[in-house]
C-alpha cells in the first residue's frame, strides 16, 4: 500500500510540476521524465553511483542535472531516451546505476525506471479514458 500511495503522489506531483526553464507547456515526453524524476525523489530509495550510495534527494538532483544537459541539446525524443542516456549508467565510468529501496535487493536503475514508466503510462491512459 505504501508503494501505491507513493506512486499516486508521484503522479500528482508530476502533473502539477511546471519548471521555469520551459517557456511553453511540457510535452508528453518531458512530463513523463519529470514524473520519473519526482518519483525517484519521493521513493526514499538509494542510488548506487560510482561506488557510493546516494539518498533519493541527491539521486534526483544528479539525474535532473543530466536531464537538463540532454534536454538543452535536444537529445531526448522519448522518456526511454532519458532512462538510457541519463538514468542507467555513469557518463564518466560507464558503470550501471543501481537502486535499492529499504531492505529489498538492488535493481539496475534503468530496469526499475522502465517499470515505473510503464505503470505511469497505464494509470495515465486509464484516467484519460475516464474523462
Amino acid at each position: 500500500m505504501k508503494m501505491r500511495s507513493m506512486f499516486l503522489l508521484g503522479i500528482a506531483l508530476a502533473l502539477s510540476h511546471c519548471p521555469l526553464a520551459f517557456a511553453e507547456p511540457l510535452t508528453t515526453v518531458h512530463r513523463e521524465i519529470h514524473y520519473l524524476l519526482d518519483f525517484v525523489e519521493i521513493s526514499g530509495c538509494e542510488l548506487y553511483r560510482n561506488g557510493t550510495w546516494y539518498d533519493s534527494v541527491k539521486a534526483q538532483e544528479h539525474l535532473r542535472i543530466k536531464y537538463e544537459y540532454l534536454a538543452a541539446r535536444n537529445r531526448l525524443a522519448t522518456a526511454e531516451d532519458f532512462i538510457e542516456l541519463a538514468a542507467s549508467r555513469s557518463s564518466l565510468s560507464g558503470l550501471p546505476y543501481e537502486i535499492r529501496c529499504g531492505v529489498c535487493t538492488t535493481h539496475y536503475t534503468g530496469e526499475w525506471l522502465t517499470g515505473v514508466l510503464e505503470r505511469y503510462r497505464t494509470v495515465t491512459a486509464r484516467s484519460l479514458r475516464q474523462e
